[in-house]
């Protein structure tokens, strides 16, 4: 098995942060649907709902 130099690894730039990062053994299998450099980009690129005040309806 011969290894391969970082350099030659496919890249992407992350849709968070914009930044290039580049193939992981783990993602082997899905690569085509790595969208994110890391797990916080995930988190923050995720739309947030906002949820209802905690006291909204009581105050009548």
């Amino acid at each position: 098995m011969k290894t391969r130099k970082k350099s030659d690894l496919p890249t992407k730039d992350c849709l968070h942060c914009t930044r290039p990062f580049s193939w992981r053994k783990k993602w082997a299998r899905d690569w085509e649907q790595v969208k994110y450099c890391s797990e916080r980009c995930r988190r923050a690129a995720r739309p947030t709902t906002p949820s209802p005040a905690p006291d909204a309806g009581l105050g009548e």
